[in-house]
């Protein structure tokens, strides 16, 4: 992997961010500017199923556990999309849950996670214990984010440290921030009175912008295997922005949108595209873009 950490180095620009992408191969961080990515490497060697940005840290969930990296805020910079990162010290640490295949991180900032055998645990912001969310295992767990797990039999919501159906089926990924999302075999559809139907299709991903107030979305962004779709709040419309000719799994957003593919594609939004870099990694499962709150 020696490959990977060859630099791109741009200088320190104004507005860089750090971007963390989990893989089979393991962690790459990336570090951006607006549309313009710089340096580049593995930071983390394992096999990554799953990747979540807290306030203050970075989860993984892997074959042997769910481990964390804690994060802090960089000295001396007050811009908008300044964001905390890592020590070149720190490290990922195992939590103690066992292998897992999704990890989130909700509003308060507790850690979720979710096993193959759908065990649902919540590990409290300041805590180092886990606690089990139901006394029954639920269906195939194939995302969490906020306080929505995305399941293989509909969406459940974390409410009072339990776990509520609120709906839907077939589910491959649901979104928290502003208003709720989720990516569904039949459509992507809205949580208003219910479930609201927002586009046909059978989509597979779907992330909006953790700055969206509750209720309202500012950036948000979807995936069928065809298209893929943006958000536009000044209009409140759903428009195919390209088309997808890699699986993209996953988005972040800062200044710009970002975006990464299966296949290992770094992608950053420019003037009504895309500007690529490929990362030199494979089976991408996932971006998180940890932020200033």
């Amino acid at each position: 992997m020696d490959s990977i950490e060859e630099k791109r180095v741009y200088g320190d620009r104004d507005g860089a961010i750090t971007a963390y992408v989990a893989s089979a191969m393991g962690i790459v961080r990336v570090r951006v500017a607006g549309d313009t990515v710089g340096e580049f490497g593995l930071c983390e060697r394992c096999s990554a199923h799953d990747i979540a940005a807290g306030r203050d840290a970075v989860a993984i969930a892997t074959d042997e556990d769910v481990r964390v990296l804690a994060l802090e805020d960089e000295a001396g910079t007050d811009r908008d999309d300044d964001a905390p990162v890592a020590s070149e010290e720190a490290a990922f640490v195992e939590t103690g849950f066992g292998p897992a295949v999704a990890v989130g991180y909700d509003e308060d900032g507790d850690l979720l996670a979710a096993d193959s055998d759908g065990r649902v645990a919540c590990r409290a912001a300041g805590s180092n214990e886990w606690t089990t969310l139901a006394d029954e295992t639920v269906a195939a767990v194939r995302a969490i984010d906020g306080g929505l797990v995305g399941t293989e039999d509909g969406v459940y919501r974390v409410q009072d440290g339990e776990l509520d159906h609120a709906g839907l089926t077939d589910v491959r990924d649901v979104s928290a921030s502003g208003a709720p999302l989720a990516a569904t075999a039949d459509g992507l559809y809205k949580l208003g009175n219910g479930w609201m139907a927002v586009l046909e299709g059978a989509f597979e991903t779907v992330d909006a912008d953790p700055r969206s107030e509750p209720g309202r979305l500012v950036r948000a962004n979807a995936v069928t295997d065809e298209s893929i779709y943006e958000y536009a709040a000044d209009d409140d419309a759903w428009r195919e922005f390209d088309r997808s000719n890699e699986p993209v799994v996953g988005f972040g957003y800062a200044g710009t949108t970002y975006a990464v593919t299966e296949h290992g594609t770094f992608l950053a939004a420019s003037g009504g595209t895309w500007r690529t870099r490929t990362l030199g990694v494979r089976d991408v499962t996932g971006i998180a873009v940890p932020r200033r709150e």
